[in-house]
């Protein structure tokens, strides 16, 4: 079947601008949190005029994801403990999720293991971050990026089936068979949402460029080579699945370098990989 690329095009952009803009309390929680002299307090005045926002803070906090003793229920606490770019985070993790679920039509990838393996993803480039010694206040900002790594595969319609049928029967690249029948890849459409949603630069170039990370400004290179590897290695141990079955394992040893990896660095996350997924799971069922 020959897809008209430019009927396509057009099909991804009209599904993309129906797509419901980010809550206005996620975007408020974004905009201070992107600013280096916001304060706790400010981002609870506006968590606490969200009651769902702020069940799901306080239910965060005392879940078995940080397996307190003693109860918070303290808003103001609860924030200042977990950190303001977790509930960032969580904010936009489970906003995104929300709406991606209302948006989300097509059954040729199904939804279960699509998340499975973006939160495997999320969970593994987390892992890596913490190899490289990232502040343990950054590394969420890593489970993000490899959690929403693949947004862009959302709009395409059951005609997608197509594109995964020949990936998996040439055992090609997801990416250069969505180029050569679609005209777009999956990348191209993620960064339309990511423009739409107004989200960070790190995320968006993750979201833009996870298969050519060489491709970018050496600021974001090296964080994005991590959720590269996250997602190839994810690919490889078969959790979940996004359709990219066969994933380029000669881009492993550039991307290590890029990163500033070493093969028992990349290959030591194995034995944590599975708890951590689990812990994300709860962190997302908030």
């Amino acid at each position: 079947m020959q897809l008209d690329k430019d009927q396509q095009q057009k099909k991804i952009e009209r599904f993309i601008n129906r797509m419901p803009s980010l809550s206005t309390t996620v975007g408020k929680v974004l905009e201070i949190c992107s600013r280096t002299d916001a304060s706790p307090n400010e981002l609870n005045k506006v968590v606490s005029l969200d009651p769902v926002l702020t069940g799901q803070v306080l239910k965060l906090i005392n879940s078995s994801y940080y397996s307190l003793v003693a109860k918070v229920t303290s808003l103001t606490r609860a924030i200042t403990m977990l950190g303001m770019n977790t509930v960032k985070n969580m904010a936009l993790s489970t906003a995104v999720i929300r709406t991606v679920g209302s948006a989300k039509k097509s059954k040729v990838l199904p939804t279960s293991k699509f998340w499975a393996h973006s939160i495997g993803v999320g969970a593994c480039a987390k892992l890596l971050a913490v190899a490289k010694d990232v502040p343990v206040m950054g590394r969420e900002e890593y489970f993000v990026a490899g959690l929403l790594h693949d947004l862009g595969k959302i709009p395409f319609g059951d005609e997608y089936s197509e594109v995964l049928a020949i990936a998996r029967k040439e055992q090609a690249s997801l990416v250069d068979v969505e180029r050569e029948l679609l005209g777009i890849d999956h990348q191209d459409v993620g960064l339309m949402i990511a423009e739409k949603w107004k989200l960070n630069p790190v995320i968006r170039d993750c979201i833009g460029n996870h298969h050519q990370p060489e491709q970018l400004d050496e600021d974001h290179r090296q964080q994005i080579a991590l959720v590269s590897l996250a997602n190839i290695y994810i690919n490889i141990f078969d959790i979940g699945y996004a359709g990219d079955s066969f994933p380029r394992e000669e881009s492993i040893a550039p991307l290590l370098e890029m990163a500033g990896l070493s093969w028992p660095e990349y290959a030591g996350v194995r034995e944590d990989v599975e708890s951590e997924i689990e812990r994300a799971q709860i962190f997302l069922q908030i």
